[in-house]
């Protein structure tokens, strides 16, 4: 046996990595969250109710709702389309098109919302078209669900395409051999394999549009009770020196977090391949 044995040095650093980790933890996420809920509890359970049952907050969660479940609508559709034609089909740009669903991950969401404005605003090429039809885009409703489907884009046709491509196309062949229709074989076969790849990336689009602020901030107008959002409501009470309230407000978004990490950790346990038994 040698006269001195590394596992003390194995063991000290193992537990100086877990210190470093749950010091850097508590510093960055835990610290900043505590003063979430102790700002935004401290006038009270009354002054944090008022405050959360407001008009203002509740056109504010009600816009966020309707951008939130537009953009995972929408995506949702683009995502089981991108990954079908992706991953089951060989075409000229196929490459292209998979870099391409990427886009709003390497643009800034200021940019986008700088983009949409230029667009579609008043110096944007189709605002004569528009007007001509008593269409507004930007500082109304549809140009926060336009940027809300943008900066949520990729999530869920990535996560599909990710589980699709590890997949073998045997069943559906198989199934279209039997005469089964393109209808039958996505229903039967290939949207239970993957059904759970498609939940976990609605979590992840309603997180990222919930929480959106850079983009919206820059095509709502900031129309207090019309075009204002949970984040950009909490920005205006913050700049209006009303701290109390605008830590009540974000105490909504981070229950609404918590509620989609709880789904987002379900999610990722259902995708793990459950461990075979051995044979006894």
């Amino acid at each position: 046996m040698p006269l001195y044995s590394s596992k003390p040095f194995v063991n000290w650093q193992k537990n100086s990595l877990i210190f470093i980790t749950w010091l850097i933890f508590l510093i960055i996420f835990i610290a900043p969250l505590s003063i979430i809920l102790i700002e935004g509890l401290g006038k009270g359970i009354v002054f944090f109710w008022v405050t959360c049952t407001s008009s203002e907050a509740l056109a504010a969660l009600k816009l966020t709702i309707i951008a939130t479940s537009c953009a995972v609508f929408f995506n949702g559709i683009f995502g089981l389309m991108a990954g079908w034609c992706l991953c089951k089909y060989d075409f000229k740009g196929k490459n292209i098109l998979l870099t391409l669903i990427d886009l709003p991950f390497s643009i800034s969401p200021v940019i986008a919302g700088l983009i949409y404005t230029l667009f579609y605003g008043s110096q944007g090429i189709l605002h004569t078209f528009l007007m001509h039809y008593h269409l507004q885009i930007i500082y109304a409703i549809p140009g926060i669900i336009l940027v809300t489907i943008f900066v949520t884009f990729p999530f869920i046709a990535r996560s599909l395409i990710a589980l699709m491509q590890t997949q073998s196309n045997q069943e559906e062949e198989t199934a279209r051999l039997l005469g089964a229709s393109g209808w039958q074989i996505f229903k039967k076969i290939t949207f239970p394999n993957i059904k759970w790849a498609f939940l976990y990336g609605i979590v992840m689009c309603t997180a990222r549009a919930m929480g959106e602020f850079g983009a919206v901030s820059i095509v709502s107008g900031h129309i207090q009770g019309l075009t204002n959002t949970l984040p950009l409501h909490i920005e205006i009470l913050y700049n209006e020196y009303n701290a109390a309230a605008a830590f009540s407000i974000s105490i909504l978004l981070l229950i609404m977090a918590l509620f989609i990490l709880i789904l987002r950790y379900w999610c990722e346990k259902q995708l793990k391949p459950s461990p075979k038994k051995g044979n006894s």
